[in-house]
């Protein structure tokens, strides 16, 4: 008999910090500055992402001291991630707290950490730092291809 994989038995408030962190598919979309629409609320991705995110690998090069490090820094929780309607469709706490499944690419479905970026899904090689655009020149970063 087998038994049902933690994410399709569990709420995301019921899940372990080890659980929670898992659930994260490495994407690296929510390291990206958004954009949001004064007039209407619509938010928009842009190709510009976190100083610390590594570009080729999605990982925060300072995961653990990250909020210190940026101030701005969203850490998502359980009891928060509703409240962040932005998370791109892919993202698996947003997919969990709809109640839908997980993609065929995830991690923890592929049993391949590379499995997202095969997919084409994760942001790698297609940003670039904060540092090298001007906050005046985020605007002119807007990407469409963050789903």
């Amino acid at each position: 008999m087998s038994q049902t994989v933690f994410w399709r038995r569990k709420t995301l408030a019921e899940m372990t910090p080890q659980e929670w962190e898992s659930l994260c598919d490495g994407c690296g979309k929510c390291c990206l500055h958004k954009l949001e629409d004064e007039d209407t609320g619509d938010v928009y991705f842009t190709d510009i992402a976190c100083q610390l995110l590594d570009a080729g690998s999605c990982q925060c090069r300072a995961y653990s001291e990250r909020k210190e490090r940026v101030p701005d820094c969203v850490v998502l929780r359980p009891e928060d991630v509703e409240a962040f309607p932005w998370l791109p469709s892919t993202c698996a706490y947003r997919l969990i707290a709809e109640g839908q499944p997980l993609y065929d690419w995830h991690p923890l479905v592929s049993g391949d950490p590379a499995s997202v970026h095969a997919a084409g899904v994760s942001v790698a090689g297609r940003i670039r730092s904060e540092t090298d655009v001007p906050e005046q020149d985020w605007e002119e970063h807007i990407v469409h291809w963050v789903y």
